[in-house]
């Protein structure tokens, strides 16, 4: 692994006094963002999201774990526990939003919102994810990916925490996936990913402030992974894979179910091909070109 590359802007802010922490305003949070210029450079700044639905005792081994980067931010998906006060107490000067709707796909695309960093990590508070890899993401981009997938079935790679339904429920959608976008990812349903925040328009998510409904919107839940790896597949993104580790989850019982949330996963692989297919009457369809995190280099 090359030199680390992540490096911070600001000092943390202390806490400084017993008050009971407020979520940032996510409104003020996104104009903020937006009056900064995303720049792709050799020390990017860097923004960990982390959403979290009731995971303050995870948050507060996870948190103080994590390498010095520019801003993390917490994205509280309506928690009933003390997931804001442990953020706080963990990490002094994290960035605490509150999600719009429900679903990880929404708090991730809330946190994509508000980040200011010139790079994007998607980090799950459970404890699964590493930190000690986000240096690798970031070099993967540094060394000319767009997208910087993480793989625990590449080379290097691996789980702790994978049963062997979802493995083999993830090594069907994972052909399926490859079949449909003439790729080459190993792992389509891991969720520890990072990329360059000028990428955000382009994947065209959910938009934050659309209110809610009686059915969860598309792209708010689990399947949110696959919709941006189908779409930075299709915008013909260079796509590195880094292997990636995935550790047991240190507290509680997961939100994922395997069954119902497979089925999203399967659904939007369908409903990101029609996508595709409608995108390709305007514009010619973009090559996949996935490379090991060893081998990356310049584009060509």
């Amino acid at each position: 692994m090359r030199n680390q590359r992540v490096t911070i802007t600001d000092s943390p802010r202390p806490v400084t006094d017993a008050r009971v922490p407020e979520f940032e305003n996510l409104g003020d949070a996104i104009s903020r963002a937006a009056r900064r210029t995303p720049k792709r450079r050799l020390e990017p700044d860097v923004t960990v999201i982390v959403p979290a639905k009731n995971e303050a005792d995870n948050l507060r081994v996870v948190l103080p774990e994590l390498p010095p980067v520019s801003e993390v931010i917490v994205v509280d998906g309506h928690s009933d526990d003390d997931t804001l006060r442990v953020a706080h107490e963990a990490l002094p000067g994290v960035r605490v939003l509150q999600q719009t709707r429900r679903g990880k796909g929404n708090a991730l695309a809330c946190g994509f919102a508000a980040a200011s960093g010139d790079v994007i990590v998607m980090f799950d508070a459970d404890g699964s994810a590493d930190p000690a890899e986000i240096p690798r993401f970031v070099d993967a981009l540094v060394g000319g990916a767009d997208f910087a997938k993480g793989s625990r079935f590449a080379p290097g790679g691996g789980s702790d925490d994978i049963t062997a339904l979802r493995a083999a429920g993830n090594s069907g959608l994972n052909r399926l996936s490859n079949t449909l976008f003439s790729g080459g990812f190993t792992d389509l349903c891991y969720g520890y990913n990072a990329f360059w925040r000028d990428l955000v328009p382009g994947l065209a998510l959910p938009p934050v402030f659309a209110p809610d409904g009686p059915a969860m919107r598309w792209g708010d839940g689990f399947e949110i992974e696959t919709v941006i790896n189908c779409r930075a597949a299709a915008l013909g993104l260079w796509i590195t894979e880094v292997p990636s580790v995935e550790r047991k989850r240190i507290y509680g019982e997961t939100n994922l179910r395997t069954f119902s949330d497979g089925g999203r996963v399967l659904r939007t692989l369908v409903a990101e091909w029609q996508r595709v297919g409608r995108q390709r009457r305007t514009r010619r369809f973009g090559e996949f070109a996935p490379a090991m995190i060893e081998t990356v280099g310049q584009r060509p």
